[in-house]
């Protein structure tokens, strides 16, 4: 039986079998495992698959298939879908909270809710970044640090739709005189979106305050390159220039 949404779209839990080696050595040996995804239907004969994690909710990058290859290669689990889709709503309403709190300045009970939905879901991008935030307004450099750690490391943290989060944590750290991470989290972001104008404004101001000159105007011409009337990069560049900086 497949699944199918209001718009009769396959939406789904699908499984397959693969193959996994487990052990090392002379004790290796190969094993069927199940693998369980989450599809979607997104046009007509595209499919996207996010993978489930160990409590049953999406996580990770997508991939997409094509509608053949889903029917003739994957099991339907009708009895996760329902499971699966409370979970993922759980975490998009706990995120929600913890985003109005923390716009209220209610930072605890923000963490809190963000605590939640990183209960179900570590790898979620909006309450990493909202914890992190959270943390550094309470002058929790440590645990902020942590969680700083993991955001670096997940490439979906980057993608567009978060680009206004990123922007946002990484003027966080820099104001809290995290410079360093300041830096090396621009540098990150950079890696993978570099066709921001704010991101690269806003490493040449880390980069500014460390007295990097020679960097710092190296980003804003870049920023400039991207956006020419990109106000706040245009102060800084003619700053640079008048005090022979760069």
């Amino acid at each position: 039986m497949t699944v199918t949404n209001s718009e009769g779209l396959i939406e789904g839990v699908f499984s397959i079998e693969r193959m996994a080696k487990i052990g090392t050595g002379t004790t290796a040996r190969r094993v069927k495992q199940a693998a369980l995804y989450y599809a979607r239907q997104t046009a007509d004969e595209i499919i996207e698959m996010q993978g489930l994690n160990n409590k049953h909710v999406p996580f990770g990058k997508s991939e997409e298939i094509s509608k053949d290859e889903l029917l003739a290669e994957y099991l339907p689990m009708p009895q996760l879908y329902k499971e699966v889709i409370g979970n993922l709503r759980m975490v998009q309403k706990s995120v929600a909270r913890g985003d109005k709190y923390r716009r209220r300045g209610e930072n605890f009970t923000a963490e809190y809710e963000y605590a939640n939905a990183l209960n179900l879901d570590e790898q979620n991008v909006r309450a990493n970044f909202g914890i992190g935030l959270c943390l550094l307004a309470r002058d929790e450099e440590d645990k902020a640090k942590k969680v700083f750690d993991r955001i670096i490391k997940t490439d979906s943290s980057f993608e567009d739709e978060h680009k206004h989060l990123f922007n946002e944590y990484g003027i966080a750290l820099r104001r809290k005189k995290l410079i360093g991470q300041s830096v090396d989290y621009y540098r990150r972001a950079l890696e993978l979106s570099d066709d921001d104008e704010n991101l690269w404004y806003n490493l040449a101001r880390a980069q500014f305050e460390r007295k990097e000159f020679s960097r710092a105007a190296e980003a804003v011409a870049k920023c400039l390159e991207l956006k020419p009337t990109h106000p706040e990069g245009k102060k800084m560049s003619d700053y640079l220039i008048k005090k022979k900086l760069a």
